[in-house]
């Protein structure tokens, strides 16, 4: 397998790949450095942008510019001015909790859930939030109920789809949109829920993989063009790939760092596998014996992915 170091980047806490396919750029932040990252694979730049606090996750808009899962809520940025405006924090403030992994779903939903800064258990959700609607009190005009890059005179509806989680990771979608895949980390399972794409609901959750807790915590995922799921092992060293009709490990990838974070298809054919990994949690001989921990990966699989969807708002 040919793994590379495509990016040195020795990030504290680095999630969230996601493959920009117009600029060919690689998304990812530096959750506890409150960044995120740009990272062009052409020309080996690597653009920062603090945001102020703790980000969880980045998904592209379609129409520019992108929305971020921040400590305190859902916010768009502005990449030009490197703008941030909130528009709502289901957290209520509540300062234990932060937002961590999350995507969109195939109507360009923003899906996103939270981690307990406490390591509290249960005291976690996995929340949505939609494209804007024009707000209500408002006489509006089709031109006023198009979403603006500051999201201003906007409604931005958001729903608490699950409770009862302790840290809200992974997330995927079918091939045919028909099932949503999610990974609660400390019960080292991935689960399935039926998906209408169409409402955005989730129905009949079971649990569809087992991982081995020996091989340390599931943590980010992707789906490839087979419908096979890809898995970041958190002190594991590795990413897997699994069957989830069956269950089943595929294949396993071993990397040169012990704390593998998330993972995302890119490259001109979607035949890269970015893998991005963590420094936090390393004590001075471990990070000795792993001086790229905290690095950007890059591996060619044998298999494609596809296309993540851009936030529709």
């Amino acid at each position: 397998m040919n793994i590379e170091l495509a990016l040195d980047a020795r990030a504290t806490l680095a999630e969230a790949p996601f493959w920009e396919p117009r600029s060919k750029t690689l998304y990812w932040v530096d959750i506890e450095r409150g960044e995120l990252h740009l990272f062009s694979p052409a020309t080996g730049v690597d653009r920062s942008i603090a945001l102020g606090q703790m980000v969880g996750t980045v998904v592209p808009r379609r129409q520019g510019g992108a929305v971020v899962a921040l400590h305190h809520g859902f916010a768009l940025l502005e990449l030009e001015t490197e703008t941030l405006t909130p528009l709502a924090d289901p957290n209520q403030g509540d300062d234990d909790l932060r937002f961590n992994d999350g995507k969109c779903d195939p109507a360009g939903r923003f899906w996103a859930g939270t981690i307990s800064l406490a390591r509290a258990e249960g005291t976690s959700a996995l929340f949505r939030l939609d494209p804007p609607h024009a707000a209500a009190d408002r006489t509006s005009s089709p031109e006023d109920a198009r979403p603006t890059t500051d999201g201003a005179n906007l409604h931005w509806p958001v729903h608490r789809m699950l409770d009862g989680l302790s840290n809200s990771n992974g997330l995927a979608w079918s091939l045919d949109s028909r099932t949503m895949y999610h990974i609660d980390s400390p019960t080292f399972q991935v689960t399935a829920m039926d998906f209408d794409v169409d409402s955005g609901t989730i129905d009949n959750r079971r649990v569809v993989i087992e991982v081995d807790p020996k091989l340390g915590k599931p943590d980010g995922m992707t789906i490839d063009a087979e419908g096979m799921l890809w898995i970041a092992r958190f002190r594991g060293g590795c990413v897997q790939r699994w069957d989830p009709a069956e269950g089943k490990l595929l294949q396993q990838i071993d990397l040169p760092v012990s704390n593998v974070t998330a993972c995302a298809f890119g490259g001109d054919e979607l035949d890269e596998l970015y893998v991005t990994t963590a420094r936090a949690g390393l004590d001075e001989q471990q990070l000795a014996a792993q001086p790229a921990a905290g690095g950007i990966y890059r591996l060619r699989p044998g298999v494609g992915g596809v296309a993540l969807p851009l936030f529709a708002g």
